[in-house]
């Protein structure tokens, strides 16, 4: 009997030294992992490390646009809905909330699953841990480095389980999981699906967003639709099994077809593509250069989370962008018509075989096609004409959208010649904050920003209120008359004599008022007094008024030869209606970091150039130009009868168009032209600035005054608080001279 028992404890101490030593083998091996391998430390697991894409907001507050590598934007937990909460833990781990990082029944019944075969066991990695692997990411490893990984997961997982709450836990995983197609994290992926954001989720697009973490490029909505909502009810049923939802909910959910409303975010769409090309290329790209973080690292636009904050007002750059398309289509199907008439469209008719030759090389050397043929290629000059003259698929802009086509690049070159640009820019003269900003029709297909400085083109006569300012400040009044009669300027010894003449002689040898002169933009006047102040007096003025573009300070200079940017000209006219004072245009008002901590703000500089009163006169003078000059079809046709000041100009040969346009608290400008100035209108009735220019101006103004939620000035511009002694009604001077004209052709203006 005494054998038999100890037969018996024999074999216990057997039994249990094989249970044991499985047991102690496991624990040795999990406590080598843990201190003999390369685990995050505790400031890597309370700081993780994630690339967070950067935010512009509009001054209303939405989000124009982000810059970023991985499309990721962080949503607090306040801010998810509590649909998705519960889809994510009945799908994913419906113990979420009573484990401490490992679920060892979830483990258990994946054990019982590969002893028996079972594939329907289900998975054992918690949310907690799937957090960890995204975290840090694994490499490709072999089936043994797999194990110590896994094991490294769970140590990870319960760390954070210490250092994080659950619902930290659960953002910082619905912040980090990418939903493909551009949308990194749950506020990406709720606009790019739904259009909308985490707090406005539906149950069944929670869900259907939920179904895509067991394998998102499997259950792409967007190419797989049966297959994601498919698996989208599967989470719906999950639901329903944990009792998150009833079934006649479920069922009633599981009966409604996908809908998606899927806007991948890109550079290319949006509002205000060319504003936020120009601020990540020209503003941030400075201002992270010249003020890094604390620890002396440079901030990066892509990683860093950082939050701008624009003076754009999201409501009037709709509206100017609008107002571009609306016209801009309407002109160039009227270009359109004029060009097939040309010999060699779209180029003017005049031009020799060797400019055309000139000018198509040029555009090619600029193409992107060229730069990778070249510089990654490495093809000769020979061989990339020869490539360029070979058809290919492509895709081409219209109005009407993308044309697909095979062509050859160089006749997509020439394509691109006829296609008529613009650009618009708004601002509040008071403040210098711009408020609408468009760089070009397209941003798709065409990149260059026909706004910002750098991009100049000849002003033509909306240069010529610089040199009617001159004669205000040395005590001229609007009503001031001069003989329109030629005047002719010794340009020195060897050179002739420089005689402008006008566009037509309706008006020549009469008294013309200042008022009437510059409404009309007759020459002979201008002419007459760059002579009177000089080219220098002139040129100097303009410079305070903000144009930093080198012109040489010549005579021709009062008929608009300067070449300025859009940005320059809009800032010089917004000193007339901030009372003499120019304010530098201003885009961006402050920037953030991830946490809301301000790092900058920005205030404009000023310069006081006129008094508050020849501002004020300037304006009345400019109003003439609307009342009954060449941007008399304002009223007319586009019915804008408040106090207008503004300004037409065309360049020689139709190849620029301009209107400048002024009211009490927004000041705009627009440019309209091709890219090169031998494609042009060949006569002056479509040609010139107020059919080019002046309609886009008048379409978003229309806009705007339409928007009752947009303080814009219907008023009077307001008054200088001291009297002022010079006559600004030049009525009884007019009377006789002018003659109410529908749409006045006449004149560079």
């Amino acid at each position: 009997m005494a054998k038999k028992t100890d037969s018996n404890k024999k074999y216990i101490r057997i039994l249990w030294v094989l249970f044991i030593l499985p047991v102690l083998g496991i624990a040795c091996f999990v406590l080598g992992v843990r201190y003999f391998t390369e685990l995050p430390g505790t400031e890597s697991l309370r700081n993780p490390k994630s690339s967070l894409a950067t935010e512009i907001y509009a001054s209303d507050g939405v989000v124009l646009g982000k810059y970023y590598r991985e499309n990721r934007v962080v949503v607090e937990y306040e801010d998810i809905s509590p649909k998705v909460i519960d889809a994510l833990v009945a799908t994913e781990d419906v113990r979420y909330f009573e484990h401490s990082g490992i679920d060892f029944r979830a483990l258990g019944r994946v054990l019982k699953g590969v002893l028996t075969g079972s594939s329907s066991a289900g998975g054992g990695s918690t949310i907690t841990q799937q957090l960890a692997k995204m975290l840090f990411p694994r490499k490709k490893l072999t089936k043994p480095e797999m194990v110590v990984r896994k094991i490294q997961e769970w140590i990870i997982a319960v760390r954070l389980e210490r250092e994080y709450t659950k619902e930290e836990i659960l953002t910082m995983y619905l912040n980090k999981f990418d939903f493909i197609n551009g949308a990194v994290g749950l506020k990406s992926a709720a606009k790019t699906y739904f259009g909308t954001t985490p707090d406005k989720l539906k149950q069944e697009e929670a869900a259907m967003l939920v179904g895509m973490a067991k394998n998102p490029s499997y259950f792409n909505p967007n190419r797989f639709y049966e297959r994601s909502q498919g698996r989208r009810n599967t989470v719906l049923l999950q639901m329903e099994k944990y009792e998150f939802i009833t079934k006649q909910v479920s069922d009633s959910l599981q009966a409604i077809p996908l809908t998606l409303n899927f806007h991948p975010e890109s550079h290319n769409e949006g509002i205000a593509t060319y504003l936020r090309e120009y601020l990540r290329d020209v503003v941030l790209k400075r201002w992270c250069n010249e003020n890094p973080k604390p620890d002396g690292s440079k901030y990066d636009i892509y990683r860093d989370g950082l939050k701008i904050y624009t003076t754009i007002d999201s409501r009037l750059q709709t509206y100017a962008e609008q107002a571009v398309r609306e016209h801009m289509t309407a002109l160039q199907n009227r270009f359109d018509i004029e060009a097939k008439k040309k010999r060699y469209p779209p180029f003017s008719s005049d031009l020799t075989k060797e400019e055309r030759e000139m000018i198509m090389y040029h555009g090619i050397r600029r193409s992107e096609r060229y730069r990778v043929l070249k510089q990654e290629a490495g093809y000769s000059k020979k061989q990339i004409l020869e490539n360029f003259d070979k058809p290919i698929k492509m895709k081409l802009f219209s109005w009407n959208g993308p044309i697909d086509t095979v062509m050859s690049p160089k006749d997509s070159v020439r394509y691109s010649k006829g296609i008529l640009q613009t650009g618009f820019m708004s601002m509040e003269p008071q403040t210098g904050y711009i408020k609408a900003w468009v760089g070009g029709i397209d941003h798709k297909f065409f990149k260059y920003d026909h706004v910002q400085k750098g991009h100049n083109r000849q002003v033509g006569s909306t240069f010529k209120p610089f040199v009617y300012a001159m004669a205000i400040q040395n005590g001229l009044s609007p009503c001031y008359k001069v003989p329109n009669v030629q005047v002719c300027i010794d340009q020195g010894e060897g050179e002739p004599d420089w005689c402008p003449k006008n566009s037509d002689d309706k008006l020549d040898g009469k008294m013309l008022t200042l008022q009437r002169a510059l409404a009309n933009s007759v020459n002979f006047i201008s002419a007459h007094l760059i002579k009177r102040y000089t080219p220098q007096a002139v040129a100097n003025l303009a410079r305070q008024m903000g144009i930093e573009s080198k012109f040489d300070a010549v005579h021709a200079i009062c008929l608009g030869t300067p070449e300025i940017s859009v940005y320059e000209m809009v800032g010089a006219n917004a000193a007339f209606a901030n009372k003499g004072t120019w304010i530098e245009p201003t885009i961006v008002s402050r920037i953030e970091d991830k946490n809301g901590n301000v790092l900058a703000t920005f205030t404009p500089k000023t310069k006081e150039v006129l008094s508050e009163e020849k501002a004020y006169v300037m304006l009345k003078l400019m109003e003439g130009v609307v009342k009954y000059g060449t941007g008399v079809r304002l009223r007319y046709k586009y019915k804008l009868l408040n106090h207008i000041a503004g300004k037409t100009g065309t360049t020689q040969n139709q190849s620029d168009g301009w209107f400048m346009g002024i009211t009490p608290n927004l000041v705009s400008g627009v440019w309209t032209g091709a890219e090169d100035r031998s494609v042009h209108f060949d006569n002056i009735k479509y040609g010139q600035g107020a059919n080019m220019a002046l309609p886009i101006w008048a379409l978003y103004m229309q806009k705007v005054y339409a928007d009752s939620t947009i303080n814009i000035s219907h008023d009077d511009f307001v008054k200088p608080a001291k009297k002022i002694n010079i006559q600004l009604d030049c009525t009884e001077e007019n009377k006789n001279e002018i003659k109410q004209r529908k749409d006045p052709y006449r004149g560079f203006g």
